[in-house]
């Protein structure tokens, strides 16, 4: 076994994948999340493809399901809430517009929080504030002033990620916002609401309902255009203000639901954005998941990104001999086209549900020819190479899951 020391920044989704699998190819792992406990609620993510294959190899397939939203599909509806479009959970063999495994973020969290709590360290309520490199490893100062010692650092902190900015620069050089805006809260569910989402539209802007497992509860969903989004993403109050400005006279059942804003415990609002870095790491430190790929909830692969993305990481490190060179570099070839497709997929959607200039046509590229080989390449357009029977690997799984054959896309790249 390996024993190399790695700490992970983020306990959301990619942070606790990357540490089940660092751990089973022996790795020392310590995740350190800001936040005091972990996140609950949030958006609802999906797995498709090679995600849900990912998910199997954990072990964690049952665990998984057992939380899922089991949303039966999605309608769309008039002002009036008179059903236009139908979309069902089983269309596309599961891998369709409503997936069969959609699960709340904050629960696929839980799940692979508790999956690993009792082999890595968690620290919560804590940060990176200082990292220094050498050529053996990083010496960190925490926020609490803890100071330790790591062969590699991993970021998967999300969007904002405060240490790709320590790292790699501001913010502003890697984040690309798409001129959309989402907000989410849950809220009591008083609608009527089954097992179905419901969502309306209304000239690019968008209000929405979708069920969860607690019954007596809905998630409340809002998108509306803005290319002049200045709101701090931690001034709540502020946000909660500018989703009213923005949402004022919105038909359907928007004003009910959002008479719930003031009492929701879980409200979330951010623009809609992509992270586009040429390379995700440097020396010993190395990104993962929305920190170093975001491809925005619009492409709905962020979170199999997350997964594939902690998967090939481990997998390549634990060949490598944990050599942090060679490791990000297999990580890098093997992850950015599946990245690229996704992402590509995040801006058609948002160019398809922003409502168009007087002078302009409606978009047209998701009934183009080419879009289901794109929509192919998203989400099944990586191969997953089976690392625990190559020769050369320096650990050996501690688990009897099956890791099952390599899946390589159907479609041409």
């Amino acid at each position: 076994m390996s024993g190399t020391r790695v700490l992970v920044a983020g306990a959301s989704v990619a942070g606790p994948a990357l540490a089940h699998w660092l751990r089973r190819w022996g790795a020392e792992v310590t995740v350190v999340e800001r936040a005091p406990g972990l996140r609950p609620g949030g958006q609802a993510v999906d797995a498709r493809g090679v995600s849900k294959e990912v998910i199997r190899r954990m072990g964690l397939d049952s665990a998984v399901r057992a939380a899922r939203t089991e949303t039966a599909g999605a309608h769309t509806v008039d002002a009036d809430g008179n059903v236009l479009e139908t979309y069902r959970a089983d269309d596309d063999g599961g891998d369709g517009y409503i997936a069969e495994i959609e699960i709340l973020r904050g629960d696929l969290s839980q799940v692979l929080y508790d999956d690993t709590r009792d082999g890595v360290e968690y620290i919560f309520d804590d940060r990176i504030a200082d990292l220094t490199q050498d050529r053996d490893g990083v010496d960190v100062v925490f926020a609490s002033g803890a100071r330790r010692r790591f062969e590699l650092v991993v970021g998967a902190d999300g969007l904002h990620s405060a240490l790709r900015a320590m790292v790699f620069g501001p913010r502003e050089r890697f984040v690309r916002h798409l001129g959309l805006v989402l907000a989410f809260y849950s809220v009591p569910n008083e609608f009527g609401l089954d097992r179905w989402l419901i969502d309306y539209q209304q000239a690019g802007r968008s209000a929405g309902l979708r069920p969860i497992q607690d019954a007596t509860r809905a998630m409340a969903m809002f998108s509306f255009p803005s290319g002049d989004f200045e709101v701090d993403y931690r001034d709540i109050e502020a946000q909660k203000s500018l989703l009213r400005e923005r949402m004022a006279g919105m038909g359907w059942m928007a004003p009910r639901i959002l008479a719930h804003l003031d009492d929701t415990p879980d409200f979330y609002l951010d623009q809609v954005a992509q992270v586009v870095m040429d390379r995700w790491s440097s020396g010993r430190v190395v990104l993962l998941g929305d920190a170093a790929f975001s491809s925005s909830p619009m492409s709905g692969g962020g979170t199999g990104l997350a997964l594939v993305g902690a998967y090939l990481l481990a997998g390549e490190l634990a060949t490598a001999g944990w050599d942090p060179e060679a490791g990000f570099a297999g990580y890098e070839a093997r992850m950015r086209p599946f990245v690229e497709a996704n992402q590509e997929i995040g801006r058609l959607h948002v160019r398809s549900l922003v409502a168009p200039g007087p002078s302009s046509e409606p978009s047209t590229e998701l009934d183009s020819e080419w879009f289901p080989e794109l929509i192919e390449r998203a989400i099944n357009g990586v191969e997953l190479p089976d690392y625990a029977e190559m020769p050369d690997h320096a650990g050996a799984p501690d688990s009897d899951t099956p890791a099952g054959p390599p899946i390589t896309s159907a479609a041409k790249p």
